[in-house]
């Protein structure tokens, strides 16, 4: 079972291994910060903060890849292909690694924003994963 979808959790490992990158950034960022507290980010920073943009990517991203990687387990169960589980899953990897990289270089707090048609294309991902759950069902 494990044979084909050995790409599918290469990518599910490079996404693990994106969003630890994403919270040793954001710590180092924090911590280099004159003044910093512990687990604490000042709450008048905005986009134009390194510190706020390197934390919210990092939170973005748990609030995003977890239920992705849940999403392709899910389907992986059901029997769906690895090709289509791969492909989905790389399309994700991309677009969240684009996302971090212009979360980081792009200070804007204007909406949208160019990261957003990356997260756009994240859920997209995961909505046409969620179509072969159903569609495996």
């Amino acid at each position: 079972m494990f044979e084909q979808y050995h790409n599918v959790l290469l990518v599910l490992f490079s996404l693990l291994a994106l969003m630890v990158l994403q919270q040793l950034v954001a710590t180092v960022a924090h911590r280099k910060q004159k003044n910093s507290v512990p687990g604490v980010v000042d709450q008048n920073l905005d986009h134009h903060s390194f510190v706020f943009r390197s934390h919210r990517t990092f939170l973005n991203s748990l609030e995003n890849v977890p239920i992705f990687i849940l999403t392709v387990l899910v389907a992986a169960c059901l029997g769906v292909t690895g090709q289509a589980l791969f492909i989905a899953s790389l399309v994700f990897l991309v677009a969240r690694f684009i996302h971090m990289v212009l979360f980081y270089l792009i200070a804007t707090n204007t909406n949208p924003s160019p990261r957003s048609y990356f997260y756009i294309i994240g859920l997209l991902s995961q909505l046409y994963l969620f179509g072969l759950v159903i569609w495996s069902l």
